[in-house]
């Protein structure tokens, strides 16, 4: 799991727990926990983001634990979680924040 998936999961927890319960987020963390381990036996189970689809990136993937996406890069027998994020935003403009945040350090 990339450092930048990493604080989408804190970044997930901690906005639930302020605006719902702490248990609902631990919850939901062990929801998407539970996702992520179905990777590690079936890499290929997920589907290429349809904004992506024209892009050629055939080893980017995404599962979907509602209302989150998790965005993945399949390499070799080897799986690298890139992105957690909620699935009613805009996947472009997710993406686009990302490498833009990434380019500046």
């Amino acid at each position: 799991m990339t450092a930048a998936a990493r604080r989408d999961l804190r970044s997930i927890h901690s906005y639930v727990a302020s605006h719902d319960a702490p248990a609902k987020a631990d919850a939901l963390l062990d929801r998407l926990a539970a996702a992520l381990e179905t990777l590690a036996e079936n890499p290929k189970r997920g589907t290429e983001p349809a904004e992506l689809r024209g892009l050629g990136a055939h080893s980017i993937r995404q599962i979907v634990c509602e209302p989150y996406r998790i965005v993945y890069r399949i390499d070799e027998r080897e799986v690298f979680i890139r992105l957690v994020a909620d699935g009613r935003r805009d996947l472009q403009s997710v993406l686009a924040e990302r490498l833009l945040r990434s380019s500046e350090r």
